[in-house]
C-alpha cells in the first residue's frame, strides 16, 4: 500500500511540475495562431492603396528612359523598385524630390468585428 501510495505521489507530482504547463502551452499556441491567421485574413481583406508619385515627370525623364525604367512599370513607388539586395535605400533616394515630398501612408481604424 506504501508503494502505490508513492507511484501516486509520484505521478502527481509529474503531472503538475510537467503536464499542466505542457499542455498550457499547447493552448497558448493554438490561440495565437488563430490570432495570427485571422489578422493575415484581416489584412488580404482591405490593402492599403498605394499613391505611386510619377518619378519620371519630377526628374524630366526622356520617354525612351522611362520605358526601360523599371520604376514605370512596377506598382511600387521608385525607391521600393529600387532598394539594395538587403533592403536598404539607396543613398540618391534618400535626397531625392520624389521621396521626400511623398506622401505618408495613413491607416484608417475601423471598428473591430467578432
Amino acid at each position: 500500500m506504501e508503494t502505490l501510495t508513492s507511484l501516486l505521489a509520484i505521478l502527481t507530482g509529474i503531472l503538475l511540475r510537467l503536464a499542466i504547463p505542457i499542455a498550457l502551452t499547447a493552448l497558448f499556441i493554438v490561440v495565437l495562431r488563430r490570432l495570427d491567421s485571422h489578422w493575415q485574413a484581416e489584412a488580404e481583406l482591405h490593402p492599403l492603396p498605394v499613391q505611386k508619385p510619377e518619378c519620371w515627370k519630377v526628374k524630366g525623364c526622356a520617354p525612351d528612359q522611362v520605358k526601360e525604367c523599371a520604376a514605370s512599370a512596377s506598382p511600387l513607388p521608385c525607391w521600393q523598385v529600387f532598394r539594395t539586395s538587403n533592403g536598404y535605400l539607396r543613398e540618391e533616394c534618400l535626397n531625392c524630390k520624389v521621396f521626400v515630398n511623398a506622401p505618408t501612408p495613413t491607416l484608417t481604424i475601423e471598428p473591430r468585428r467578432m
